[in-house]
C-alpha cells in the first residue's frame, strides 16, 4: 500500500503509528520467537497476497483476547488470543478479519468521521496507547470500528481465509467460544453491555452471517498449530490464571480438557483456577485434576513443575504431610532455582517436624 503524504490525515496517522511501532519493538512484552514470527508472517502473506510486504506481525504477551491492525501495516496479536485458538483455521479467520480492516482502510474512515478536532485528537490518542501496552483497559476501544465495519471485515476476512485454503467452518467457533467466556460474568445479554461486543454485530447475527458465506472445505491444521505454540503454552496458561478471572478461565480450560482429556497443562490450568477461586468443592476437584496431570506429565519438562507445587499446597492445607512433602520435593527437583524454593524448603522442614 502506497504511503500517504505526511500532510494528510492519513499520513499523520501513519507517522504516529510508525513511532508507536518503534516503541513496540523495544517492549519487554514482545514474544521474540523467530519460528513463531515467521509462521505468523507466512500466514499473513498467504492471506494478503500482494500486500504481504506491507504488513508486520508482532506477538504481544498479554493474556487478553485481542488482535489489531494499524493503518501503517503494524499488526498486533496478543497471546491471550493465541491461547484460545484451537487450530490454524481459527487464527486465519481472525488474521483475515484484521487484514480486512486494513485493506478497506476502516481506521482512516473512523478518523475522518470524528466530528471535531477534539474528537480526532481523542481518536489518535487511543492509537498512542498501543506502544505502551500497559493501558489494557482500553483494549476494546483502541481499534473499535462501527458494526458496519465489523460486518464487512467478517465477510472479507472469511473470503481471504477460504481463498488461502483454510476451512471457513472454524470462523464462527472463535466468536462462540469467546462469548461463552464473557457470559459467565456478563450474563446472556453480555453482547449489549460488554465494550468488546457492543461495537460488534450481535453474536447470533455474526455467526449466521459467517455461516452463510462458508464455501467448501479447507485446512484446519490443529496439530501444526499445537506445535507452533507448544513452547509458550504453559506460560500463557499461567498468565491466564494470573488474570484472576477464574470463572471465565474455567470456561476456557474446560473446553481444552473436553477436547483433549490427557492435556496435562489444561488440567493444571483448571485445577489452579479452582484452587485459587476456593469455592465450596473446588479444592477436591482441583486435587483430582492435579493428580491426573501429575500422572500425565513428563519429568523432562520443567514447565510442569507448578503441578507439584499446587499439589503440595493442597495437601499441606489438608494436613496430609507425607503427600505434601513428596509433592514439594518433586517441585524442587524440577525447578531447583524457583523463586520460592526457600519457602518450599521451609514448608518441607515444617511438615517433617
Amino acid at each position: 500500500m502506497e504511503r500517504p503524504p505526511v500532510d494528510t490525515d492519513e499520513g499523520g496517522l501513519w507517522a504516529l503509528m510508525d513511532r508507536e511501532e518503534a516503541r513496540l519493538r523495544r517492549s519487554p512484552l514482545i514474544v521474540r520467537d523467530i519460528d513463531m514470527g515467521k509462521h505468523l508472517q507466512d500466514m499473513v502473506c498467504r492471506l494478503s497476497g500482494v500486500h504481504c510486504p506491507d504488513v508486520r506481525v508482532h506477538v504481544v504477551r498479554t493474556p487478553w483476547f485481542n488482535a489489531s491492525m494499524a493503518p501503517n501495516g503494524m499488526m498486533q496479536v496478543w497471546t491471550g488470543l493465541l491461547l484460545r485458538m484451537e487450530n490454524e483455521a481459527q487464527l486465519a479467520a481472525v488474521l483475515g478479519h484484521e487484514l480486512a480492516h486494513y485493506l478497506e482502510r476502516h481506521s482512516i474512515e473512523r478518523l475522518r468521521d470524528a466530528k471535531s478536532r477534539a474528537g480526532a485528537a481523542q481518536f489518535m490518542a487511543l492509537f498512542g496507547l498501543v506502544g505502551a501496552l500497559g493501558q489494557l483497559g482500553v483494549m476494546a476501544g483502541m481499534y473499535s470500528f462501527s458494526r458496519e465495519h465489523e460486518t464487512r471485515a467478517d465477510r472479507l476476512g472469511l473470503q481471504l481465509s477460504q481463498k488461502a485454503g483454510w476451512s471457513g467452518h472454524e470462523a464462527p467457533k472463535v466468536w462462540d467460544n469467546l462469548l461463552q467466556e464473557a457470559k459467565i460474568l456478563g450474563g446472556d445479554d453480555v453482547g449489549k453491555r460488554s465494550p468488546m461486543f457492543a461495537t460488534h454485530p450481535a453474536m447470533d447475527d455474526r455467526q449466521d452471517t459467517l455461516r452463510k458465506h462458508i464455501v467448501g472445505e479447507g485446512d484446519v491444521n490443529s496439530q501444526s498449530y499445537a506445535k507452533l505454540i507448544a513452547r509458550h503454552r504453559m506460560g500463557w496458561i499461567q498468565d491466564e490464571i494470573r488474570r484472576a478471572q477464574y470463572d471465565e478461565s474455567l470456561v476456557l480450560f474446560n473446553r481444552m480438557v473436553n477436547t483433549r482429556p490427557d492435556d496435562h497443562q489444561a488440567l493444571f490450568g483448571r485445577a489452579e483456577s479452582r484452587r485459587l477461586r476456593a469455592k465450596e468443592g473446588d479444592q477436591a476437584l482441583a486435587l483430582t485434576d492435579l493428580e491426573q496431570a501429575a500422572r500425565l506429565h513428563s519429568d523432562s519438562a520443567p514447565v510442569v513443575a507448578d503441578i507439584f507445587r499446587s499439589l503440595g499446597l493442597i495437601h499441606k492445607d489438608r494436613r496430609q504431610a507425607p503427600q505434601a512433602i513428596d509433592a514439594f520435593e518433586r517441585y524442587l527437583k524440577l525447578a531447583p532455582e524457583a523463586a520460592d524454593a526457600g519457602l518450599m524448603n521451609h514448608y518441607i522442614s515444617e511438615l517433617k517436624t
